[in-house]
C-alpha cells in the first residue's frame, strides 16, 4: 500500500470515513469521563431495577465524544433469578456498526465478578470503557451501584533530557526516553516522580584501606539510598585525631547539592566514630571521611551504619 494521509484533496476528495476517524482521534483525547473523582458519580441506582446516569457528563472513547445529555438517562437492569448473586457493569460503548456511543448495562455472570470490557482495536467490533458496577441479589427489586469511572488524564510526552517541552503547562509530564525518569512541571520546575539508577558499586581505591564488604547506591524517586561497606584498616596505626578518607566516593549526579551528611559507625573494640559523606558544594565532593574516631590500628575495622538516604532531584 502507498503512502496516504488525511485528510487532504488527494485522499478521497477530503472524504474521511469513520475507521479513518478513530485511527487519528483515538490518540486526541484519552479514554474516559471528562472531570476527576471529586465529581458526582456518573452513575446511581434509580428507582427499583434501574441505575441512572447523571445529566451534562461529557467523555471520549477513542477520539469519539459521548454526552449524556441535559437530563437524566434511566436505564433498566435485568432481574436476577438464578440463586446467585449478579455484577453487572455499566460501560460507555463504542459500536463500529453504528459508530455510536452509548451507555449501556453488560450483564455479568451469576456467582461471577464483573464482566471483563471488550476492547477491540480493529476496523470493527466494540471498545468498552467502565463507568460502574451494579450488584443485584438474587430475586432482589433494587440495586447497588459502586462507581468505576475512568477519568481522562494529562498525557504524558515522551522526551529526551535535553528536548523537553519549552513552554510546559503546570501539571504536564514528561517520560525522558535517554533516562528513564519521568518529571512533571510544577510551574517553576521540572522536579522527578520517577527515577532508578539500579544498583550502583561505589567503591573507591585507596591504599590505606581495604574494601571488605562494598559499598552501594541506588537513586530511586529523586532520593538517594547509601549503604556503606565494611572497611579495614591496610595501612599504620591512624591516630585518633587524624582524619582518613575511605574507599568511596559517589559519582557527581548522586551528589546532595550542599549538605553533608554524617554517619555514625563502629571501630574495633566497639568504640563509636562517626564519618562524613561531603556535598557537592564542599572541597571533597562525594568523598567520604572519617572524621571522629578513636586510634584504630592495622587490621582493625570501621563498620559504619547500614543505610543513609538524602534528596538529589
Amino acid at each position: 500500500m502507498a503512502q496516504d494521509s488525511w485528510p487532504s484533496p488527494a485522499h478521497n476528495a477530503r472524504a474521511v470515513t469513520d475507521t479513518e476517524y478513530e485511527k487519528i482521534a483515538a490518540r486526541f483525547s484519552g479514554d474516559g469521563v471528562y472531570g476527576d473523582p471529586g465529581d458526582p458519580a456518573v452513575v446511581t441506582a434509580g428507582v427499583g431495577l434501574s441505575v441512572n446516569i447523571r445529566a451534562d457528563v461529557y467523555a471520549s472513547v477513542r477520539g469519539h465524544a459521548w454526552t449524556s445529555g441535559t437530563s437524566t438517562v434511566t436505564l433498566p437492569v435485568a432481574a436476577n433469578s438464578s440463586g446467585k448473586t449478579r455484577v453487572d457493569r455499566v460501560v460507555l460503548r463504542l459500536d463500529r456498526s453504528a459508530w455510536t456511543v452509548r451507555a449501556v448495562i453488560k450483564a455479568g455472570t451469576p456467582g461471577g465478578g464483573a464482566p471483563a470490557l471488550t476492547q477491540d482495536t480493529g476496523d470493527t467490533g466494540v471498545y468498552e470503557i467502565p463507568l460502574a458496577t451494579v450488584t443485584l441479589l438474587n430475586g432482589a427489586n433494587s440495586v447497588t451501584v459502586a462507581r468505576g469511572e475512568l477519568y481522562v488524564g494529562v498525557r504524558i510526552r515522551p522526551c529526551t533530557s535535553t528536548t523537553r517541552n519549552p513552554n510546559p503547562a503546570p501539571g504536564e509530564m514528561c517520560f525522558e526516553t535517554n533516562t528513564g525518569r519521568v518529571r512533571v512541571w510544577t510551574g517553576d520546575s521540572w522536579v522527578g516522580l520517577f527515577d532508578d539508577s539500579g544498583v550502583i558499586v561505589v567503591n573507591y581505591p585507596s591504599a590505606a584501606w581495604t574494601v571488605t564488604t562494598d559499598s552501594v547506591l541506588q537513586k530511586r524517586n529523586g532520593n538517594v539510598h547509601l549503604r556503606l561497606g565494611s572497611f579495614q584498616r591496610a595501612a599504620g596505626t591512624l591516630a585518633g585525631g587524624d582524619e582518613s578518607r575511605l574507599p568511596v566516593l559517589i559519582p557527581a549526579a548522586y551528589r546532595h547539592a550542599n549538605r553533608d551528611q554524617f554517619v555514625m559507625c563502629y571501630t574495633t573494640g566497639v568504640e563509636i566514630s562517626r564519618l562524613t559523606i561531603y556535598s557537592a558544594a564542599s572541597d571533597r565532593p562525594g568523598q567520604v571521611w572519617l572524621t571522629n574516631h578513636p586510634t584504630i590500628a592495622k587490621g582493625e575495622f570501621v563498620l559504619p551504619n547500614s543505610g543513609v538516604s538524602w534528596v538529589v532531584d
